[in-house]
């Protein structure tokens, strides 16, 4: 499986950076939007998606928040609508690397 990702214009000497570093990305690719970027190469990513309700045949909204690592060439804010990809762990909570930055 290929990926197709924009590289970033900025570089950086993060080891956990997956275009600079030495981290392999493997398996989901997500989209979300940042809702907190407080912690330090950190991000908290908010996945909306919907829920099938077989009993009332509709769909519900859900949505999870995943913290994903931030490296400092991508250097993503509040707001910016972001693709993340699952990669090995990085700490007890951190297993998904953002990789690209889609816009605000």
């Amino acid at each position: 499986m290929v990926m197709e990702l924009k590289r970033p214009e900025k570089t950086c000497d993060d080891p956990n950076c997956p275009f600079h570093g030495r981290l392999k990305i493997r398996g989901r690719v997500l989209e979300g939007v940042v809702v907190s970027d407080k912690m330090e190469k950190s991000a908290t990513v908010r996945i909306d998606y919907l829920k099938y309700i077989p009993k009332y045949e509709r769909y519900e909204r859900r949505h999870s928040k995943i913290i994903a690592h931030n490296p400092p060439c991508i250097d993503a804010k509040v707001g910016d609508k972001v693709k993340i990809a699952e990669c090995r762990p990085l700490s007890k909570t951190k297993a998904f690397v953002i990789v690209e930055k889609l816009g605000e």
